[in-house]
């Protein structure tokens, strides 16, 4: 999988620096090329974008004269915040934060492969695993803290609407369906995002240039649906979470 690309010059900086940094410790490197992967730094590159994006914006914030910027990104919030509301109910803008970060760092993954010298971040099954292991995570806590450890785990055998004499059947369901949503996170993203960028890869080696435009035009397509789809699933998992015996009356 690694082998799919040229080095990038980026990468190669990186991983410079960083045997440079380990040989001033003392620190020995079998391989000073291969210090930090490549996905990796993609991440760094999508964490230092969205820093620099962020302090831009902010020393540009106007209530009477917004700009074009700040106008794009107040629609782009209020439009997320639109689907929590329809997702999730009145506590939906609770959960802004995590919703909003994880979808514009997937949406950036995606598309930053359409820029010379990047790949994308999630085209590396580590980086879509470790999106999915979050959202996870955080759906589960913020279930816990919603409902209590105690009537948490309860729904897991007696779901919202079923007897609980099926609770020995329901319980193994729920347990394995559970799981089986990291791996569905995890693999629709990477299968997207990687089949899209092997199709650009394979069409380039035959007839550079031309032909590949029209994938790659598709790829920012499929790269901001799946990025749509990840946080819509999302908020599926939290509503489901954190509804409560009131929220079904």
């Amino acid at each position: 999988m690694e082998k799919l690309e040229h080095p990038l010059l980026i990468v190669d900086l990186v991983n410079m620096i960083a045997a440079a940094i380990a040989g001033a410790l003392g620190i020995a490197v079998e391989n000073p090329a291969e210090i930090v992967p490549d996905y990796l730094v993609m991440c760094g590159v999508i964490v230092l974008f969205v820093a620099a994006l962020g302090l831009f914006v902010r020393s540009r914030l106007s209530v009477e004269a917004p700009g074009k910027l700040q106008i794009l990104l107040e629609d782009l919030i209020s439009y997320v915040n639109g689907m929590l509301d329809e997702d999730i109910g009145h506590k939906g803008r609770n959960y802004l934060g995590l919703i909003a970060t994880i979808g514009a760092f997937i949406w950036i993954g995606n598309l930053m492969g359409q820029v010379p010298g990047l790949i994308p971040a999630t085209m590396n099954i580590n980086v879509t695993l470790a999106c999915a292991l979050t959202v996870w995570v955080y759906y589960h806590y913020q279930g816990v803290r919603e409902q209590g450890l105690i009537a948490y785990l309860k729904h897991f055998a007696a779901p919202p609407g079923i007897p609980v004499a099926l609770a020995p059947i329901m319980l193994p369901i729920e347990v394995i369906s559970h799981l089986s949503r990291v791996m569905s996170l995890t693999l629709r993203l990477f299968g997207n995002i990687f089949g899209e960028k092997l199709v650009v890869l394979i069409l380039a080696s035959i007839i550079p240039f031309v032909v590949p435009l029209p994938i790659m035009f598709l790829g920012v397509i499929i790269g901001t649906l799946q990025a749509l789809i990840f946080i819509k699933l999302t908020m599926i998992y939290l509503s489901a979470a954190v509804a409560t015996e009131h929220d079904h009356h």
